[in-house]
């Protein structure tokens, strides 16, 4: 059973919001690789290393991310640049693949279907090098609560996307792979019941209710047409 409701529903986050990223960069080196992240709370952090993991990819030449951090429940934004780097390259290669970007606990259920990994798979690996991404996310809490009561949050979310060179008065600008996030007032609930007695009884005297039905219309079909070939029959003989 889903329902929706205006709410925050894990109040004991303490106010975070757990996410999960996983991207490939095949045209940049691991050392240009960084993480930057920002929001209205006034948290401006270059270059986060916490819980990430960097892979080097065709020979070095690439680089696959691997993120596991927190972000406050306001307005802000986590990007992907070399704005960390020592020494920026002259001509960065953004294009990419995202395997994963999920927010909260992962629901492994096989009845609930949502959009809780949008981005997995998105590839743009055709794009303009020097162009920036920008994803512009739509965070919407999700509750699943089992028979036993037990509650798991996790995030669904839906997304916008665009690509763009961008350029100022001083020249071109450093290009990086943008995810904006804003979240959802509205909570998502689904509700684990199991199905009550009476109703699997109600169903069970439907089916025979029913098929009695229809084996009384058959028998009564059945004797119809009999009594009319014996009429028949009779009127051949007379």
């Amino acid at each position: 059973v889903n329902e929706l409701y205006v709410d925050d529903p894990d109040k004991d986050s303490g106010g975070k919001i757990e996410v999960n990223l996983n991207i490939s960069l095949p045209n940049l080196h691991c050392e240009l690789v960084g993480l930057d992240i920002q929001d209205e709370m006034g948290r401006h952090e270059v270059g986060h290393i916490d819980n990430s993991m960097k892979i080097p990819l065709n020979n070095g030449d690439g680089c696959r991310f691997e993120g596991h951090f927190s972000i406050n429940k306001v307005p802000g934004n986590f990007h992907v640049s070399t704005h960390s780097a020592t020494a920026q390259p002259q001509n960065p290669d953004m294009t990419h693949i995202i395997h994963k970007l999920s927010f909260g606990d992962k629901l492994q259920v096989h009845n609930v279907h949502g959009a809780f990994n949008a981005l997995e798979g998105a590839d743009k690996l055709g794009s303009n090098p020097l162009a920036s991404h920008d994803y512009i996310l739509k965070i919407v809490p999700t509750v699943y609560e089992d028979m036993s009561g037990k509650q798991r949050y996790s995030y669904q979310y839906t997304v916008a996307n665009k690509e763009y060179v961008a350029y100022s008065h001083t020249g071109r600008i450093i290009p990086a792979i943008w995810f904006r996030y804003d979240l959802s007032p509205i909570t998502v609930k689904y509700t684990e019941r199991r199905q009550p007695l009476y109703r699997f009884i109600t169903s069970i005297c439907a089916i025979i209710g029913g098929t009695f039905t229809v084996a009384g219309i058959l028998d009564s079909c059945i004797f119809t047409a009999s009594e009319a070939w014996k009429k028949i029959q009779l009127g051949k003989m007379q």
